[in-house]
């Protein structure tokens, strides 16, 4: 078992070194290239790729059974049974299959309805879109029922082939959406892109699996049992997951059927900033649930997670808490210098949308609990209520403030959410959130509080240059360095910045 558990250990790390990689291609493909590719194709043109991209990842989604083929391939290597690993694939596949069907003919009635739909777009842009739509639409049919093979990697503890899989991705499609635009390609060539590297990386993943894990599906197998087993874990997974991101994914066609193409470049600036300050204070989550499984394998309540939280919740919470505070400060020179003029109400769209997760994202371990416990029916009824909410909200919001008001109504709901889920990981899982609360968001905030009034100080004396922005932003990030490493960092987490075997 010693074996095993370093194994386990040495892949998280290395899976959380090529997440990290993988981010910083993503930042600078994001600072550098996004603007230029903007350029390219124009700003209307953007907003139709972020609305079809919006749009079919609403459905490009794993139904939760992603999350029941790691925990049920977990429990049967545990006991050493690969025919029943065999066996479950066999019946997972046969169930995406008939997924994909039913969402083969839900996107053909929306196709047929897109220009009622989206009735502020222009004749020309609807043409535009329905092309789109059809190559992203055709790739997402395809794709789905391989988004098992994820599962099938997180259960065998796989973590750095799939990171490593997730930068080739990245540094694919960059490469190739360069070279197709210095060509003179334009839109339909950034869709083609993503879906021809998708189908690549695909590949990939079945020929590693093929040639390293013991895995060879049976199609004949048939459970009905067990196919209600997983039904019943996956059904309100998928809930939660469609609910969570309806949140997002649902805003740009809000923007589209009243605010036209220009609001929806906006929105799709400021929720690219959000997703990055997201995706670097959370790389490495959801390699966690296996050792939450594991903790409450053995001890059955959510209280002995908590040790656990406020360790990860520490380190996220600094992380996302220098991301915000730096925003704040000099997001908006940084958008100006980065998209030039016509973006500026995308740094208050940001700032609005970053918010809740500054104390979101350090409850990651909490999240994964609910999913170990298999209390995911709650929370994807709270998704559900913040997802109804949030098209409320947005849809008389956006009428007035356009994407202004979208990202209040985020922002708004994404509040609640936070309130209601600190709640129920309380009352349901036991959890002491009022500790992790003190040991994680109170004693990590005087470095936050500090770096906040300095940076507000030097805006007052500076004025907007690329210079001025550079040299604040390397200040800000100094302070915010030396005062969390001498004021909330403890011994262990000091550790972790010294040596990279620490994490």
């Amino acid at each position: 078992m010693k074996i095993r558990y370093d194994s386990s250990v040495n892949q998280i790390k290395k899976g959380a070194i090529i997440s990290y990689l993988a981010i910083c291609v993503s930042m600078l493909s994001g600072l550098l290239y996004t603007p230029w590719m903007v350029k390219q194709i124009g700003v209307n043109d953007y907003g139709l790729y972020t609305l079809a991209s919006s749009l079919i990842s609403m459905f490009l989604i794993d139904f939760g059974i992603s999350e029941a083929v790691t925990r049920f391939i977990s429990k049967y290597n545990a006991e050493g049974n690969q025919k029943k690993v065999n066996d479950f694939l066999g019946l997972i596949y046969k169930l995406y299959i008939l997924i994909d069907l039913l969402i083969f003919l839900i996107l053909i009635i929306i196709y047929f309805f897109i220009p009622i739909i989206y009735s502020k777009l222009t004749p020309a842009e609807v043409e535009k879109f329905k092309i789109i739509y059809l190559i992203t639409s055709t790739f997402s049919i395809v794709s789905l029922p391989f988004i098992t093979l994820n599962g099938i990697l997180s259960s065998y503890e796989r973590f750095k082939t799939l990171k490593l899989c997730d930068l080739i991705n990245k540094l694919m499609v960059l490469g190739l959406t360069v070279l197709a635009l210095l060509f003179g390609y334009k839109l339909y060539a950034l869709v083609l892109v993503h879906a021809f590297s998708g189908l690549i990386i695909i590949a990939i993943k079945l020929y590693y699996i093929r040639g390293n894990l013991p895995v060879k599906v049976n199609f004949r197998y048939k459970d009905r049992s067990l196919l209600k087993e997983v039904f019943s874990f996956s059904i309100w997974a998928t809930v939660s997951t469609i609910a969570n991101r309806f949140i997002f994914n649902v805003t740009p066609s809000i923007l589209g059927a009243i605010s036209g193409s220009r609001q929806i470049a906006i929105f799709g600036i400021a929720s690219t900033l959000e997703a990055y300050a997201y995706i670097i204070s959370g790389a490495v989550n959801g390699m966690f649930l296996p050792k939450v499984s594991k903790i409450l394998a053995k001890k059955k309540d959510g209280q002995h997670v908590l040790p656990l939280m406020i360790k990860v919740g520490r380190i996220q919470y600094s992380i996302i808490g220098l991301i915000f505070i730096g925003f704040t400060l000099v997001g908006k020179e940084f958008i100006y210098h980065w998209m030039g003029e016509g973006f500026e109400w995308a740094y208050y769209c940001a700032i609005l949308m970053m918010l809740p997760g500054v104390f979101r994202v350090p409850q990651q371990i909490a999240s994964v609990t609910i999913i170990a416990m298999n209390k995911v029916k709650i929370q994807a009824l709270v998704y559900i209520i913040v997802a109804v909410l949030n098209i409320l909200f947005s849809s008389i919001l956006s009428r007035y403030f356009g994407a202004i008001g979208a990202a209040l109504s985020i922002c708004i709901v994404y509040i609640v959410r936070l309130i209601i889920m600190n709640i129920i990981y309380y009352k349901v899982l036991h959890i002491n959130v009022f500790s992790f609360i003190k040991e994680a968001y109170i004693k990590m905030a005087p470095p936050m509080i500090i770096t906040y009034v300095f940076g507000i100080l030097i805006n007052r004396f500076t004025v907007y240059s690329l210079r001025a922005f550079i040299i604040k932003g390397t200040l800000i990030v100094l302070l915010y360095i030396i005062l969390l490493w001498n004021i909330s960092l403890n011994n262990y987490e000091k550790s972790l910045f010294k040596r990279v075997r620490g994490l």
